[in-house]
């Protein structure tokens, strides 16, 4: 509280003191940025240079949209955080894992080229807190990037082990009796498709317009994938995503897809690997979060 009270007195009173604000930002936050008076928004910007990236075969600066950058304002008492990381395959889930158990949120994850290689992937983030809790935890995300990064600069090819085997033997008996309802079946794989429902045009859209949440699993009981889509109001986001993650679901993309429906829904996309009936308990306890 201390420190919020010290630097809302910088902000305010930078001009009688001659201060530079973005250097008081600086020594407050660990970052460093730029402060935009009018705005009153300090910007902390970080290039990715640790790995050259091209797009459609051209090599591309990272002043081309290859920058990660975190920017803070006040707000009453607090500070609000808004953010873009750059972050490669390997690196989102473990940066979405720290982010989330340090009281970040996440509010979108997709890509912004095509052809880009190696691909690369933007996770927006925000929140609100003491100026000192949220760039914290923007730094941990960042420190955590520079550690997997430490370890190799060659990107994996997968997510890893186990192994999946190519012919499909999943017991959809036991899946259904975790997600307590029937699902689909289709040579050694399982799917269970839930629907939901919101508003376009005056209009009830539900399951079969798109409007649900659905997983489907292959490979074997004891070693499968699971791929799927969650369809969640907004309030909903942060709680499934802490919950994926516990469960060691990999999110591989978070966004909209329609425009205009109310309640808004956001639709998250997943990718697993484990024991089929493990990997249904973490999505059926995320499925339990929804309304």
């Amino acid at each position: 509280m201390k420190i919020l009270i010290y630097l809302m007195a910088c902000v305010f009173s930078f001009s009688l003191w001659g201060e530079d604000t973005s250097n008081q930002f600086e020594k407050l936050t660990g970052l460093k940025g730029t402060y935009n008076e009018s705005e009153k928004v300090f910007k902390a910007s970080f290039p990715r240079t640790d790995i050259q990236v091209s797009i459609d075969q051209v090599f591309l600066d990272p002043f081309m949209g290859l920058t990660s950058w975190a920017a803070f304002t006040p707000m009453n008492d607090q500070f609000m955080v808004m953010g873009d990381l750059v972050l490669f395959q390997d690196e989102v889930n473990a940066v979405m894992s720290v982010l989330l158990n340090n009281g970040l949120e996440i509010t979108a994850l997709h890509n912004h080229f095509f052809y880009d290689e190696p691909r690369v992937f933007f996770m927006h983030i925000g929140g609100i807190g003491s100026l000192q809790f949220l760039s914290d935890g923007v730094k941990k995300a960042l420190n955590t990037v520079k550690e997997i990064r430490s370890k190799s600069l060659k990107l994996p090819n997968g997510f890893g082990k186990p192994s999946i085997s190519g012919k499909n033997s999943i017991s959809a008996s036991n899946l259904e009796a975790i997600f307590e309802t029937k699902g689909q079946s289709k040579d050694g794989m399982f799917k269970v498709v839930i629907g939901r429902k919101t508003k376009m045009n005056a209009m009830d859209v539900g399951k079969d317009m798109g409007v649900n949440t659905w997983a489907a699993f292959a490979g074997s009981d004891e070693a499968a994938i699971v791929d799927g889509d969650f369809a969640m109001e907004e309030t909903e986001l942060q709680s499934i995503l802490k919950t994926l993650r516990k469960g060691n679901i990999n999110i591989v993309a978070i966004h909209n897809h329609m425009t205009k429906e109310s309640p808004r829904i956001v639709f998250l996309h997943f990718w697993g690997k484990g024991g089929a009936g493990d990997l249904a308990k973490t999505i059926k306890e995320a499925m339990s979060l929804t309304k």
